[in-house]
């Protein structure tokens, strides 16, 4: 049954499991392309499927930051050891799994060379990550872990400020979220001249220096904790958000595309131009925050609708995402002489990864899920130590 509209599930709600499908799928149908097929098997989405680990960051912020702070507004206390351990409970076991895989097998898994595996066990795999090498796609993971790191130590220094002599406001959150944005944007213009030809830049280290660096991927991560804040912190405003949801779906929809098209518009030997690199990610991630909002709203058919299989999707997202890639290049091996149509050998790839996806979800995913409710309930205190009052202004 869906969550009623006045405290919403998240990992239930029928918008968040589409929008966390829509995700999973663009990044599937774009890796598809890049790696299987060659070509666009599925049209427009093949091309902008990158797309879709923004909207997976946009819905990390969003769901991880309205955890915390709603047992905040409450008057709980983080325990960030606890945070940690949850976390690390929920994204490793999968990721050790593939991980193995790779390093055991590197030849049925592509043949190229990884990573040093200290980058990937400390999650810094992505710090100057070259495009090519085997497991690359965890990068985006990378950064998501550097931000279950960040943001609850920022909490608690936040909450423990409050506590004493300096007096914090809701605006000083607003403010340092505001700076932090503008921080990734200005990474990425400076960084644009770097890689642009038109600059006189190398186009061959877009990749390195900007599409999986952390300082100018993080920001994207925020829209989604903007949206947490106006929701636990703010909740005139954000009565009013519920109210036109719709008009928030419509505006998000339409910014997502416009993006998305700019940024092929003006792009150069497969280098986005300067107003897509430097802007472009953002407000590609506020549009995508402005579908999250839609997704929470009573008001619109995205929070109403369950869309068939977008909830098994959405739940199986993860190890679907991890272990997509390596499957279809054996798959695609083990088939080439198969006699298949292009359509035929996408159908088979597509439903043995989601079939694989779900496996693992089931097999490996519930089963940490499950101890890590029993080892560590909560991602706060057993014993509230401040009023809410001292929690609101982080």
């Amino acid at each position: 049954m869906p969550a009623t509209p006045a405290a919403p599930d998240p990992s239930r709600n029928p918008g968040l499991d589409t929008l966390r499908a829509l995700a999973i799928a663009l990044v599937f149908v774009y890796h598809y392309a890049a790696f299987v097929s060659g070509r666009p098997t599925f049209g427009w989405p093949s091309v902008v499927g990158w797309s879709g680990v923004d909207l997976f960051f946009v819905l990390s912020g969003y769901l991880i930051a309205n955890q915390l702070f709603a047992g905040m507004v409450r008057g709980r206390t983080i325990s960030v050891p606890g945070f940690m351990a949850r976390r690390a409970l929920r994204t490793l076991p999968v990721f050790w799994l593939v991980l193995a895989a790779f390093f055991l097998w590197p030849q049925s898994m592509g043949g190229r060379t990884p990573p040093p595996l200290w980058r990937f066990l400390t999650f810094t795999q992505n710090l100057g990550l070259q495009p090519g090498t085997a497991f690359s796609h965890a990068w985006s993971l990378c950064i998501e872990e550097q931000f279950y790191v960040a943001l609850p130590l920022v909490l608690a220094g936040g909450a423990w400020l409050a506590r004493g002599r300096l007096r914090l406001a809701r605006r000083h959150g607003w403010a340092l979220l505001g700076g932090l944005v503008a921080l990734g944007v200005t990474a990425r213009c400076v960084r644009w001249f770097d890689v642009a030809p038109s600059a006189g830049g190398d186009p061959t280290q877009f990749s390195a220096h900007i599409y999986y660096a952390t300082l100018c991927r993080f920001d994207e991560l925020l829209p989604g904790v903007a949206v947490a804040m106006l929701r636990n912190f703010h909740p005139a405003a954000w009565a009013r958000a519920m109210a036109h949801g719709r008009a928030a779906g419509a505006l998000g929809l339409a910014g997502a595309l416009a993006i998305l098209w700019l940024a092929y518009a003006e792009s150069e030997d497969d280098v986005f131009g300067f107003f897509m690199t430097g802007f472009g990610y953002t407000l590609l991630a506020m549009s995508w925050a402005l579908l999250v909002v839609a997704a929470l709203s009573p008001a619109t058919p995205l929070r109403r609708v369950r869309v068939p299989g977008a909830a098994s999707l959405a739940l199986w997202s993860y190890s679907l995402y991890l272990s997509h890639k390596p499957l279809a290049h054996v798959l695609e091996v083990a088939l080439q002489g198969a006699g298949l149509g292009e359509y035929a050998l996408a159908a088979v790839i597509t439903a043995a990864c989601i079939a694989l996806g779900a496996l693992l979800h089931h097999g490996v995913e519930r089963p940490f899920l499950r101890l890590r409710d029993r080892l560590v309930p909560s991602n706060f205190r057993a014993v509230a130590a401040a009023p809410a009052a001292a929690a609101l202004p982080t």
